[in-house]
């Protein structure tokens, strides 16, 4: 697995993004350790609130903090041209930089020569560990749960941190398993899994949730969506590797299509769970659905309570928004297996 060392505290960076879908690194970040922020900062242009003090790199800097992190990506990961300046600007203040995004800060020629000339760090915190083996396919001990969505950027990360923290206050032995950056990020470890080799894909699964106590959970942040027309190859390969013995179906209420792909429409819950258990059942056999998250934050209180009680009886599974309400019910059945 990846470890990963960042300088706190941060000021989150979010270029010019207009869109929150595609600044949730630093969403991510802001909600999970606020405590580590000390601001935002946009270049012209940008609207991205992550409730955050708005800040300019120098105000930052004097107010102590230590990296810059790229908060946002677009569809493929790039570093604009645009964010070459700012991010140069940031390094002669003293900051450090960290960045998940697929195209690399330690590629960036001017990044490289001015940070070694002033001594600063680049941190890629997308860069998969070398030596990923191929999937084997074979059962490991312990057991394991992981997020499955209808799409991406709708709650996968927030279900598994949620989970596994409500986990730990029951006594549960649990360890949450990132695989994407801002997961990295917030627990300083995990597998970059969307930046591996598609042939070890699989194995990286492995690799990042090893043979544990019987009793022990691995729950295990999921990436993209099983019928996404761009990223199901790697959700395929981490449902493999994981092999799950239980997973959550993640949604969010009022979303019809599939985010930056407006040709395709949203599975429905029950064409992810039989999709989920077809695939999954080749590495284990015992594989069932768990319980299903919804993100319902564009719906006010009463009418999130009634559409989770919906979702619950169309499938018979208990069905939760774990940031407005928790996740009781569904901690309680796994403390259960």
């Amino acid at each position: 697995m990846n470890k990963v060392k960042v300088n706190d505290p941060y000021l989150i960076f979010l270029g010019s993004e207009t869109n929150p879908t595609y600044a949730k690194t630093g969403f991510g970040i802001a909600d999970w350790q606020p405590e580590k922020c000390v601001g935002q900062f946009h270049l012209p242009g940008g609207s991205v609130d992550l409730g955050l003090e708005e800040l300019s790199l120098e105000a930052a800097a004097e107010k102590g903090a230590k990296t810059l992190v790229v908060g946002t990506a677009t569809i493929g990961g790039g570093i604009p041209a645009d964010w070459i300046t700012a991010l140069k600007h940031a390094l002669e203040l003293g900051l450090d930089i960290a960045a998940g995004v697929h195209t690399r800060l330690a590629d960036q020629p001017e990044l490289v020569e001015t940070a070694a000339l002033l001594g600063r760090t680049l941190t890629d915190v997308r860069v998969p560990p070398r030596d990923i083996p191929v999937g084997t396919g074979k059962k490991r001990t312990g057991k394991r749960l992981l997020t499955i969505g209808t799409d991406c950027a709708l709650g996968k990360k927030y279900t598994a941190l949620q989970l596994s923290k409500e986990l730990q206050q029951a006594s549960v032995k649990a360890t949450f398993r990132a695989t994407g950056q801002t997961g990295i990020l917030i627990a300083g470890e995990g597998m970059p899994i969307d930046a591996v080799v598609a042939d070890f894909v699989s194995g990286a699964a492995e690799v990042l949730s090893p043979d544990n106590d019987p009793d022990h959970w691995d729950i295990i942040e999921g990436q993209g969506s099983l019928h996404h027309p761009g990223y199901a190859a790697v959700s395929v390969g981490l449902l493999l590797g994981s092999q799950p013995d239980v997973f959550i179906v993640c949604t969010e209420a009022g979303r019809t299509h599939v985010a930056g792909w407006p040709d395709f429409p949203l599975p429905s819950i029950e064409d992810v769970i039989e999709r989920a258990i077809a695939i999954g059942s080749r590495t284990n056999a015992q594989i069932r659905c768990i319980g299903i998250s919804a993100n319902t934050s564009k719906l006010g209180e009463k009418e999130a309570r009634d559409y989770l009680a919906k979702l619950s009886a169309e499938h018979g599974l208990q069905a939760t928004d774990p940031m407005r309400f928790g996740m009781a019910e569904i901690t309680q059945s796994i403390k259960s297996l």
